[in-house]
């Protein structure tokens, strides 16, 4: 068995801090950095390709190629700390001309900060970055979610297939901005499709099989069931 990590506490970190206060009067656009932005540009000068503020938030813009680089030093360093993946998702705009941008949420809970990563992806180009799996395990479910949606490819992901939809679901990735707000078949052949699949595909008969459970249930209570007794109730 594993041995438990060490316990965090939200701005442990920091035991001079300030008791947090919801923040007031924040700038649209402007204002303070995340103190981990400078740092990311004075340790990765060749990765931090902007950084804007707006709402009190930090966004930093990064270079694809330096991405899981950068997301574990924010991970293991001890001045950083971002322990909690919170979301992995894309943003794609109306103008075809600008580029699709991928979202990395972070949070440093010993240091109450709060980090969004982007990349963006070369309107044209294949919709790919390498997966941060490595560094969060949690990345697993996020970025699935992230390529059934926006159809962009994890490289490196263990386990990349759809989440919210069927593996046999053909109409495209409906977070896209082309795709069809009723999708791109009619509602009968959805329904036909649907019917289609095959729920068994992805599993072996010894998980499907409910005699071998049966065999394995006490004597009593295969009586019980035998005589037409409801399990469950």
């Amino acid at each position: 068995m594993t041995a438990p990590g060490p316990v965090v506490y939200p701005g442990g970190a920091e035991p001079a801090a300030p008791t947090p206060v919801s923040p007031t009067g924040l700038a649209h656009r402007g204002g303070p950095a995340n103190p981990s932005a400078e740092a990311l540009r004075a340790r990765w000068p060749a990765a931090v390709r902007r950084v804007d503020v707006g709402w009190g938030e930090t966004s930093v813009l990064l270079d694809p190629a330096m991405l899981v680089d950068v997301v574990r030093w924010l991970h293991d360093d001890p001045a950083q700390r971002y322990d909690y993946l919170v979301d992995v998702t894309a943003v794609e705009f109306r103008d075809a001309q600008v580029p699709l941008e991928i979202v990395w949420h972070l949070r440093s809970l010993p240091f109450r900060r709060f980090l969004r990563l982007k990349v963006a992806l070369v309107p044209g180009s294949a919709l790919e970055v390498d997966s941060i799996w490595p560094v969060y395990h949690s990345a697993d479910w996020l970025e699935r979610e992230c390529y059934d949606m926006f159809g962009i490819r994890f490289r490196g992901h263990p386990d990349l297939r759809r989440i919210l939809m069927w593996e046999q679901y053909r109409e495209g990735f409906p977070l896209r901005k082309d795709f069809p707000l009723r999708g791109r078949f009619s509602r009968s052949e959805q329904l036909r499709q649907a019917l289609a699949a095959n729920p068994e595909a992805k599993y072996s008969m010894d998980e499907l099989s409910i005699a071998d459970a049966y065999e394995d249930l006490p004597a009593d209570m295969r009586q019980r069931i035998r005589a037409g007794e409801q399990t469950g109730e």
